[in-house]
């Protein structure tokens, strides 16, 4: 039986989403996961280390990658998701911004979607709605090939607020369920330096929102411009900001390392509030 995605506002537990990566160029592990045997591989492995939720993602939204054809997206991630669900008994999401995708997703056993775009893509909002699936929706400003040129915002924190109470109210129109929605503030995806670490310190100013707050820094460019390391030496840096986040609110975080983020995350929610 698959266990339910709890998107209520959890005080007890930060629900940890595995990233999995079926792309030949994502930032971090671009091009490890391409073949279904080693997709699998890694999934049981970040199965055992504690997931709650595995995210699959067939087009890379890295600073300056190029979009994809609809057909390869599908070619990636459609067997993957279709295996995922004959052997784990977990939620599985879907990362993308194209209405076909996630229809074929969720028929192939997909429990939700996460979507960068934030359901603005052609059918996208249409297609979520009449899929009743959990939903994530994600501040970007602009669009991967050109979100990290010289990023501009009159006050970061509101805008992403303002932006992601916009699109709320355009899914809660479509007749998307209000408990189906979750809000991410896009971590990396056209912010600054600057940006990031205000809208981290802030982060309870989305929470505020009163819907349930993923956060995506795993091994990001922030970590490597204030630690001076390469992605593969980002562990500890993507711990203290995984800790910071749920200490502001987050409900979930999406990682490339899972066991040390459970437990992290263990050791502090042992601590009473």
């Amino acid at each position: 039986m698959i266990d339910p995605i709890n998107l209520s506002l959890r005080r007890d537990r930060c629900l940890v989403m595995g990233v999995l990566n079926v792309t030949p160029d994502s930032f971090s592990d671009g091009g490890r996961y391409v073949t279904i045997p080693d997709a699998l591989d890694q999934a049981a492995r970040m199965v055992e280390e504690g997931a709650d939720i595995l995210d699959v993602g067939g087009e890379s939204t890295r600073p300056g990658a190029s979009a994809i054809p609809v057909d390869d997206e599908l070619q990636r991630v459609i067997p993957v998701i279709e295996k995922l669900r004959a052997e784990f008994a977990l939620p599985i999401s879907v990362d993308t911004s194209k209405a076909v995708v996630m229809r074929e997703a969720v028929s192939a056993g997909a429990n939700m979607i996460n979507d960068v775009f934030a359901l603005q893509s052609a059918g996208a909002i249409e297609a979520a709605s009449e899929l009743e699936v959990p939903i994530c929706l994600m501040h970007m400003l602009g669009e991967p090939r050109s979100m990290q040129v010289a990023p501009e915002y009159v006050d970061v924190v509101e805008d992403v607020v303002e932006f992601l109470e916009a699109r709320i109210n355009a899914c809660l129109a479509a007749g998307i369920a209000s408990a189906d929605l979750i809000v991410d503030p896009g971590f990396g995806f056209g912010k600054t330096l600057a940006h990031n670490l205000t809208l981290l310190g802030n982060l309870d100013r989305i929470a505020m929102l009163g819907f349930p707050v993923l956060v995506g820094l795993s091994r990001k460019s922030m970590i490597g411009q204030i630690l001076d390391r390469p992605v593969d030496a980002r562990l500890y840096g993507s711990l203290a900001l995984a800790i910071l986040a749920r200490q502001k609110g987050a409900c979930m975080v999406r990682v490339h390392d899972v066991a040390q983020t459970v437990d992290a995350l263990r050791v502090l929610e042992a601590v009473p509030a």
